[in-house]
């Protein structure tokens, strides 16, 4: 496509390009410069890394990225940049460079940007895409697992934890499908379908996805996202595994949120999770029963709505739900949040056995053993009978004794070198001071001679 374009002085510019405009008004028009080698584009939600300068039509040069020396960064369709480069950097490929003209519509419009960019002004921009990369959706963001988006879904909503969804998925790795079916889950609950673990089908999507139908992909780069050491002989799937999957929402039915429920509700649905946190936790699969029951803990920790009979069942709900979250940590080897579930189950109440043993386990895993034995001996004299707390104050006094020896030998080594280094400067202040003596008495026999 060649038009005309006049500028302020009267001049005509020829103006190249494919209209790349999904209207086709003209808005955005694209010619490339250099043709790309690649075959991806970026989607949307891709961060995108390119250089680029600016002109008005005259030639006036209003920015730059090469003149700063650092590439400039977006995300692709999340408005962060004028309408014309999402339209536009989202048709280049890496190492493509094109030149696009952007009518005022599609750039600053009526108000401009001053003082550099006067209103209703058309733009052009030479732009070169250097790379791109999907969205982290991880909590961690830790890169562990990136998602992009292939079909953007109508809307906002989203679904939430427990909701249930309706998806089709397609996983791949290194290039062999080994999962495509359609599957309705509830989110959360996605292992028991074959899925990665909790965190990687969580962050895999299935949760995050906005609007009906949204279609993306999910690249599982770490293997705690994945399925782990262990692998997926079901699927012929090796330990540590990379894995691709395409996913799309078709529909979903949003859990109700907390100030959605009424107290009784509240209370029936942390019964039915807590029967579900603990099939899980027998199953050895302790991430998906944390979920369980901090939703418990979610649902009931500032209920006030509640007395009697029900205060007191809300009550015991809370309980077991942090003295199982306890458990749950230690077996996932976290003692720091272990140890934060146990002192709210001593809040709720004070001489907890459970809580006490569990605290005092968390304490022994971080090497906090005086504290640790505090906590078991408080279980012996609370619960005489508790054969593992007198066995853990063994161990912890076994353990404080062998510190205090390395200490020991730590400071009689520390004390040593000490006492060496003094007497070294004793020797050489002695020194000093002799040399010193002996100097004045020759200098004293000199001047005598002399005399």
């Amino acid at each position: 496509m060649t038009a005309e374009e006049v500028t302020n002085d009267g001049q005509s510019i020829p103006m190249e390009g494919e209209d790349i405009t999904p209207k086709k008004d003209g808005g955005v028009l694209k010619l490339v410069k250099r043709e790309s080698t690649g075959t991806e584009f970026p989607m949307t939600g891709d961060k995108v890394f390119v250089h680029y300068v600016g002109t008005l039509l005259d030639g006036t040069q209003f920015d730059s990225s090469r003149d700063r020396g650092e590439k400039f960064s977006f995300e692709i369709g999340k408005g962060q940049v004028i309408k014309a480069w999402d339209i536009g950097v989202a048709t280049m490929r890496i190492g493509e460079l094109c030149q696009l003209v952007c009518k005022p519509e599609y750039a600053y419009g009526s108000a401009g940007s001053p003082p550099k960019i006067p209103p209703n002004a058309t733009l052009v921009f030479q732009v070169e895409l250097f790379d791109f990369h999907g969205e982290d959706v991880t909590e961690e963001e830790d890169g562990g697992v990136v998602r992009r988006i292939i079909t953007k879904g109508e809307g906002y909503s989203k679904p939430n934890e427990g909701a249930t969804v309706e998806v089709h998925l397609e996983g791949t790795h290194e290039g062999r499908v080994f999962d495509d079916r359609d599957l309705t889950f509830e989110v959360g609950d996605g292992e028991s379908f074959d899925l990665p673990t909790r965190s990687g089908e969580s962050a895999a999507g299935y949760g995050t996805g906005r609007g009906i139908p949204v279609h993306y992909q999910a690249k599982v780069m770490h293997i705690q996202y994945g399925f782990g050491k262990a692998g997926k002989p079901k699927f012929n799937i090796p330990p540590g595994a990379e894995l691709l999957y395409k996913i799309k929402l078709t529909k979903f039915e949003k859990a109700k949120e907390s100030w959605e429920m009424t107290s009784s509700e509240k209370l029936e649905q942390s019964s039915i999770v807590k029967e579900k946190g603990t099939q899980y936790f027998k199953d050895g699969k302790y991430k998906q029963a944390v979920v369980q029951y901090k939703r418990i803990v979610s649902w009931l920790e500032n209920e006030s709505n509640l007395e009697g009979e029900e205060e007191e069942k809300a009550k015991a709900l809370r309980l077991a739900a942090h003295l199982n979250l306890s458990m749950c940590y230690l077996k996932l080897q976290e003692p720091n949040p272990a140890l934060e579930n146990c002192d709210k189950a001593l809040e709720l109440h004070e001489n907890n056995e459970k809580a006490l043993f569990r605290r005092g386990e968390a304490l022994f895993v971080m090497k906090e053993f005086d504290r640790a034995r505090e906590d078991f001996q408080r279980v012996v004299q609370l619960y005489p009978n508790n054969k593992a707390a007198k066995s853990q104050v063994l161990q912890c006094q076994k353990h404080l004794k062998e510190q205090h020896e390395k200490d020991k030998r730590l400071y009689a080594n520390m004390f040593q070198k000490f006492a060496e280094r003094d007497a070294k400067k004793e020797a050489e202040q002695a020194k000093k001071e002799s040399d010193g003596v002996m100097e004045i008495e020759e200098n004293g026999a000199h001047e005598q001679t002399a005399a």
